[in-house]
């Protein structure tokens, strides 16, 4: 096999006129920061804490070289970013996309301490990523990058130590190779380092579903809240993967009209509603939403134009700038992704009356199932898909109802109402743990 050529960031920015990777967003990282500051006043005596939260525990960055089809050596960066571990065991995905880079691992790892603290979770946050373009590797090559990745990072993941999950660009098979590779490495079976696996290997029934599950239940309370019911609502949706495929899916089924879609290789609208397991189906033989018949494109552009009453940013970070927060035209942003909109972007559309329910509430679902795997890895006992699906309605309701209650309270946004409530459980847990040695 020839080696294949690798897409390049500036090749997936002109991808159906998209900007998945915008060039002129601010640097992930920062923009965490500058959400940990904005909670300091909110924070009583555990304010003098706070720095906790712009440091991460630890950071590893590794070199995983593999031998390609082709005979040729190739070297890829690789990063697992430990953030905090006062809670509980690291917890957080593994990405595999050509624009990974230190600084954004750092902030997805920040961004699930918030998260995992925001649902209770008995988590930490960490995160992970290896600078490639899965879709330019055989899948041969992705085992034996996915092995040697794991081989490098074992020396700080482990069922009680920092437990990996899929991301952008890895899967179940993924975490099989992971889950593997450990435990050979430890002499033992250990299902329980990471989640996301095949249901064979200790996988949960429920997981694949969670997180585009969990956007769709915090939107459904958060039209509950402004009297905007789902059933006859208009959608939109941005990325048509494990969660904004899956989310539009169930707002079809209650009755939404999902007008416009978008993925790596185009963006779609039908005024009257597209039908979503068609498109999903299309996907699924196609790889793409580029070509589906039930819809027409429009410009990149245009997709954040559309009106409607619920939009779902499900792709990468970065994408809801001043610029575009000016012009979108919706009620309620429903963040599926991690860090999809800016602060300066958050100021714009909260002056503008638009309901922001953040990515550290609205994608919990994926982590929250990923705990109940974990647990049943733990004790070899596993529940139906019925009981996962009423535990994590019942975590998602109760955290969204508490974050409601203290955003109404000190007169906040849902975002700052749900770092409150993050960096108190993570930092009173620091107080408390104190500093060693």
């Amino acid at each position: 096999m020839s080696k294949k050529q690798t897409t390049s960031a500036e090749d997936l920015r002109r991808v159906g006129g998209m900007s998945y990777l915008n060039p002129n967003a601010p640097e992930p990282w920062a923009s965490f920061v500058e959400q940990i500051e904005r909670v300091k006043p909110h924070l009583g005596h555990l304010a003098k804490w706070i720095e906790t939260m712009k440091h991460p525990k630890r950071i590893l960055i590794v070199d995983v070289p593999i031998i390609r089809d082709d005979g040729s050596v190739a070297h890829y960066e690789g990063y697992r970013v430990q953030h905090s571990l006062s809670r509980g065991p690291g917890k957080g995905g593994v990405r595999f996309h050509p624009a990974v880079t230190l600084n954004e691992v750092m902030a997805l790892s920040g961004w699930m301490t918030i998260k995992n603290a925001a649902v209770n979770l008995p988590f930490g946050g960490a995160k992970g990523g290896i600078r490639l373009d899965p879709r330019a590797h055989s899948q041969a090559e992705l085992q034996r990058i996915t092995r040697r990745y794991t081989s490098e990072i074992g020396i700080i993941i482990g069922p009680d130590k920092d437990i990996p999950a899929p991301d952008v660009g890895t899967n179940e098979q993924s975490m099989a190779w992971m889950m593997d590779t450990y435990s050979m490495n430890v002499g033992g079976t250990a299902t329980g380092v990471v989640t996301g696996k095949p249901i064979p290997l200790g996988g949960s029934l429920g997981r694949h579903e969670a997180t585009g599950r969990g956007v769709f239940i915090a939107a459904r309370e958060a039209g509950k809240r402004i009297h905007l019911p789902v059933e006859g609502a208009r959608v939109v949706v941005q990325g048509f993967g494990n969660v904004g495929g899956i989310a539009a899916r169930i707002f079809q089924e209650h009755g939404a009209k999902v007008i416009a879609v978008q993925d790596h290789s185009a963006t779609l609208a039908n005024e009257n509603g597209i039908d979503i397991h068609a498109a999903l189906k299309h996907v699924e033989i196609n790889g793409g939403l580029a070509g589906f018949p039930g819809a027409s494109p429009i410009s990149g552009d245009d997709f954040w134009l559309l009106k409607s009453d619920f939009l779902i940013p499900a792709a990468l970070e970065g994408q809801i700038l001043p610029e575009r927060a000016q012009k979108i035209s919706t009620k309620v942003v429903v963040e599926g992704a991690n860090g999809p909109t800016t602060p300066a972007a958050d100021d714009i559309l909260q002056q503008r009356d638009i309901l922001v329910v953040p990515d550290v509430l609205a994608n919990a679902g994926g982590v929250t199932v990923s705990y109940f795997e974990w647990v049943q890895d733990f004790s070899s006992f596993f529940w139906t898909e019925e009981e996962i699906n009423a535990r994590l309605e019942q975590i998602m309701v109760g955290a969204f109802d508490a974050i409601w209650k203290l955003s109404e309270e000190r007169n906040v946004s849902l975002r700052t109402a749900t770092f409150i409530i993050a960096c108190q459980r993570v930092l009173a847990a620091r107080e408390q743990r104190g500093l060693y040695p």
